[in-house]
């Protein structure tokens, strides 16, 4: 580590957050911590008889939630103390502690969902007629109906149960495999140093305008992963048996069905997001096209792919004056927006900078029934810093809204709409930029910048998504997923992505060996379709004004009220048609076209 990065008790308090918001002391998280375990001896009196009245029914849910929002403070404060430093030793007990608590409550409340799949919908209408009050509950225990037929009964149940820690078996490995055991060579970075290749300097590497920098860097990878081609494309293929598994034996049509099932999103959405990507792959291949040209390369290879068009260009940010272009930017969203902005930016709601033992990246995090949410930043100054705070700080405003405007059972919002906040703030960010900046080639360099998150986020996680229907699909078909049949497959399709002005070099075809989220099942498609609807909705935003803007913030307040497909739609945008998508498409378009009209 860095001698240059100071000691977390060196840091200057006003670059911190404020976590005595959660907790004032220690030793009031600790007396917190010892009366929220004597709650899990209260649960005892309920098993085997959730469904006898709504009295019995409505209390224990009440009882439930008040467990769960204190468990949420006690795991969120002592982690994120943790994470301001890994080495403090106490901490690191007491995030223990809230870790070990919240398996407790796991088996205390596994009584708790069998029961409840037990109730019919006659029996919770008479509930809810008996018991008015017990409505607060509805959506709640309506998503248990829905999902009742994937229920099996108590015996299947606990044998799945059992065998679940060998589901998770080629996830985990792969992990240990991935993280652990494989080690890359050495390169040469561009200063000329000879450095080992890791996973973390990885982009950077391919961001160097030195050439043989990145062609050095993506064969040293890629040829690592093809050593454990048979390994990787094993543990790859049982990692789908195992979900396929799964997913039969709860009776889904197929293991698409499983995996949306749980937010209740549609099987078309995913469809329709590979069908409309495919049919505009043209405007992908025209910025391959825009890229090799203004690279200047005759022949154009997929470790160009990464770095900037831009070259020698630099510009510092500071922290303050990333949060004065923060709220100028995010103006169109109104004063109450930006009043509670300039709370988070003023009061203590971010740890900004690095500090030794201090967690990497980035993220925002809260609890339900804290005051607010916290931001966790490491700030360079620099571009890529300005969008990170705009970033998660949409993700704290979402969390916001939600939490003030929805009970605890409805207060969180699930991953299907956890980046559209998050690429919102972004994308009005770029917006506000790109008007106000005159320096030509800072505007070149922002569009360029703009452009690449339409090619990683839209179209990269698109294929990703279409590589793992492809691989599923023949999964269940009886085909056997070879190392070879793996890496043909996918390498058509970055033939059929990429274009033919680009040569997609062999090595590309290990590319899904590297992809830690295909273990879990489809899941990336939703970086594709939140990021197609954050578009969409910054846009109205903009066109809209106030009436847009209402709209949104009725969508940032839903947090898991309503299925996530009609939250979007409150906020005036239906993800179960292709329109986001092509609209998303479209200003990808006009970015190419205004890129290629700004001169150097």
């Amino acid at each position: 580590m860095s001698t240059s990065q100071p000691k977390r008790q060196d840091v200057k308090i006003e670059d911190t957050w404020k976590l005595e918001d959660l907790f004032e002391t220690d030793l009031l998280f600790e007396n917190t911590l010892s009366e929220t375990k004597k709650l899990l001896d209260k649960f005892n009196p309920y098993e085997g008889k959730l469904t006898s009245n709504p009295h019995t029914l409505l209390t224990f849910l009440k009882l439930q939630d008040t467990f769960g929002e204190a468990l949420g403070k006690l795991y969120v404060y002592a982690h994120m103390r943790l994470h301001q430093d890994g080495s403090n030793a106490y901490y690191q007990d007491l995030a223990s502690q809230s870790e070990d608590l919240s398996v407790a409550a796991s088996e205390a409340l596994a009584f708790s969902g069998p029961e409840l799949t037990q109730l019919t919908a006659a029996q919770l209408d008479t509930f809810f007629k008996e018991l008015p009050e017990l409505r607060h509950y509805e959506r709640y225990l309506n998503e248990i109906l829905r999902q009742k037929t994937h229920i099996l009964t108590s015996e299947m149940e606990a044998v799945l149960a059992r065998v679940g820690e060998l589901g998770t078996m080629p996830q985990n490995t792969f992990s240990m495999l991935n993280n652990v055991d494989m080690k890359f060579p050495t390169v040469e970075n561009a200063k000329g140093e000879t450095v080992r290749l890791t996973h973390g300097n990885y982009i950077p590497l391919m961001e160097s305008q030195n050439r043989s920098v990145r062609e050095s860097a993506f064969t040293a990878l890629y040829n690592t992963y093809t050593s454990y081609k048979n390994t990787i494309s094993t543990l790859f293929a049982a990692n789908i048996k195992q979900y396929g598994f799964f997913s039969s034996m709860r009776h889904f049509e197929t293991p698409l069905h499983s995996a949306l099932s749980e937010n209740n999103i549609p099987v078309t959405v995913y469809h329709e997001l590979i069908h409309t990507v495919n049919n505009n792959l043209s405007i992908m291949h025209d910025y391959v096209t825009l890229r090799k040209e203004e690279l200047g390369l005759d022949t154009l290879h997929m470790y160009d792919l990464f770095v900037p068009m831009i070259k020698d260009f630099e510009k510092e940010i500071s922290y303050e004056e990333s949060c004065d272009i923060l709220l100028k930017a995010l103006a169109p969203l109104g004063e109450d927006y930006l009043a509670i902005v300039k709370e988070a930016l003023d009061n203590r709601w971010i740890d900004k900078y690095e500090n030794e033992g201090k967690r990497s990246g980035a993220y925002s995090w809260g609890s339900y029934g804290a005051p607010h949410p916290y931001i966790l930043l490491n700030y360079s100054p620099n571009i890529n810093s300005l969008f990170t705070l705009a970033h998660e700080m949409g993700h704290a405003l979402h969390s916001y809204y939600s939490h003030h405007h929805q009970p605890h059972i409805y207060g969180d919002y699930c991953i299907f709409v956890a980046e559209v906040a998050s690429t919102v703030n972004e994308a009005l960010l770029m917006n506000y930029l790109l008007e106000t900046t005159q320096e030509e080639t800072y505007k070149r360099y922002l569009i360029n910048y703009f452009m690449e998150q339409f090619r990683s986020t839209l179209y990269r996680q698109t294929m990703f998504a279409e590589f793992e229907l492809m691989m599923h699909t023949a999964s269940q078909e009886g085909k056997t997923l070879t190392a070879d049949y793996l890496c043909d497959t996918y390498y058509e399709l970055v033939k059929k992505y990429h274009g033919p002005s680009i040569e997609v070099d062999a090595a590309i075809a290990m590319e899904w060996a590297r992809i830690p989220h295909f273990y879990t099942p489809f899941y990336v498609y939703q970086y594709a379709t939140g990021y197609s609807a954050a578009i969409t909705l910054s846009e109205r935003i903009l066109k809209e004004g106030t009436e847009a803007v209402k709209d949104y913030k009725a969508f940032l307040s839903g947090g898991s009220s309503k299925d996530p497909i009609d939250l979007l739609k409150i906020a005036g945008v239906d993800m179960s048609t292709s329109a986001p998508i092509a609209k998303a498409l479209e200003v990808f378009n006009s970015l190419i076209i205004q890129f290629k009209q700004t001169k150097k």
